[in-house]
């Protein structure tokens, strides 16, 4: 049986690893099923399992029942306070699976979850090993500090206990500069002579790479949107994108639909930034108010593009507030928001791809609005003839006041204009 100690585990490995928790398994003998070495098993379950219920007293004091009655508790103070060990939780197995005290312990349960523990391994397995978690500008800045310091005999210990800011491991500063990070700021195993301000080349730059952040999807993939959807079949859906022609200069349309009634909203840029996107989401939700926004937009589907990653300040207001939750398509899967794509052609037929859309007349939300109306006032199949101003008008008047308010306005149907000479 050939050996499968160096790769990574998979997710059925991790099912094994939460088999043999719930049984009680050391790490050794889970270690043996799988091949691995016990050591991996046990830093998978320490740094993958998570408080499932937290300790249902003042303190994880193991001598807690025995304080005399009435006395007040003060906590890791107290001149009495035992901390509470686990021989199961703390050491072997290393969670609280299949323990037979779970109902009746009243301390910190830790549950590891071999599902949860694959899509936080994939979360954070992004990008290439090659290359560092450096850019060449945060290289040089760290080698400032470092050289001087080096020079004096101090060790990366040492450094680190001083400048905090650095925010590296001792070990992952240790690897850095063996494997060469720094020694065009003159700073290697061997040579420590050349001085810091050595321009990096152009070729060694594109060594250095930032490695892209993607926590913003825990719990917000598709997959957990159409979970979401499951639980909550109400649930009421705004889809999500932005529309450009020149992604340098813009302008750039962020654009709403509101699947129920099948309108489109959209707010003009002049940039786009994740700030711009979160401010255009305030927009909508300043127009409309609090509560139909609520009640109309309890989802928000939106691709993965890097103007989106706000995911928390979509979600919540400027005081902390949830508004909304929001979810992200597959990568390269457009389909998944079909439905605004379908109205992205619409749109297109006004501001078609390839022109210059400023020339064409769009320079201004009030521009932007006119587009809007008379997209949002032509007839549409699925809805028999019906406008999607005459769907929303009907379903949420209080909603289609408050487009009116913002510039909107319903166009006769036999006026619906969807050529790009309406702007001007």
């Amino acid at each position: 049986m050939s050996s499968n100690s160096n790769t990574h585990l998979t997710l059925s490995e991790r099912q094994i690893i939460e088999v043999g928790i719930v049984n009680g398994s050391t790490h050794t003998a889970i270690a043996s099923t799988l091949g691995k070495d016990k050591s991996t098993i046990g830093r998978e379950i320490k740094s993958r399992r998570f408080i499932k219920s937290k300790c249902a007293l003042p303190v994880e004091c193991a001598i807690y029942s025995k304080c005399k009655p009435g006395s007040e508790c003060i906590g890791d103070s107290c001149r009495n306070y035992v901390p509470f060990t686990c021989k199961r939780r703390d050491r072997s197995p290393g969670a609280c699976n299949g323990c037979q005290k779970y109902r009746s312990c009243h301390f910190n349960k830790y549950w590891y979850d071999a599902k949860k523990s694959q899509n936080g391994y994939e979360y954070t397995l992004v990008d290439s090993r090659a290359g560092v978690n450096l850019t060449s500008e945060e290289a040089r800045v760290m080698a400032e500090i470092l050289k001087p310091l080096l020079e004096k005999g101090q060790s990366p210990y040492q450094i680190l206990r001083s400048h905090p800011e650095l925010d590296v491991t001792e070990r992952t500063l240790y690897n850095y500069i063996e494997s060469g990070v720094f020694e065009h700021f003159g700073i290697g195993p061997l040579d420590l002579r050349r001085q810091v301000s050595r321009r990096l080349p152009r070729k060694k730059q594109n060594e250095y790479k930032k490695r892209n952040d993607y926590k913003y999807l825990q719990g917000r993939t598709y997959k957990d949107y159409l979970a979401y959807l499951s639980e909550n079949p109400v649930a009421s859906v705004v889809q999500m994108d932005t529309v450009y022609n020149d992604g340098s200069n813009g302008p750039f349309i962020q654009t709403f639909k509101f699947l129920r009634f099948g309108f489109l909203f959209a707010v003009f840029h002049e940039k786009k930034e994740g700030q711009d996107m979160v401010s255009g989401l305030d927009t909508l939700y300043e127009t409309i108010g609090a509560l139909p926004f609520q009640r109309e937009a309890n989802v928000i589907l939106t691709d993965r593009g890097s103007e989106f990653t706000l995911a928390d300040a979509f979600e919540r207001t400027s005081s902390g507030e949830l508004r909304t939750r929001v979810f992200y398509c597959d990568p390269m899967a457009s389909g998944q928001k079909g439905s605004l794509e379908n109205m992205h052609i619409e749109l297109r037929y006004i501001l078609p791809k390839g022109t210059d859309l400023r020339e064409l007349g769009l320079t201004s939300q009030a521009k932007l609005n006119l587009a809007l109306s008379h997209i949002n006032s032509a007839p549409k199949e699925y809805f028999n003839g019906r406008s999607p101003m005459e769907m929303l008008r009907f379903i949420a008047p209080d909603i289609f006041e408050s487009f009116m308010r913002f510039g909107l306005l319903e166009i006769e149907k036999d006026a619906v204009l969807l050529k790009p000479h309406l702007l001007k």
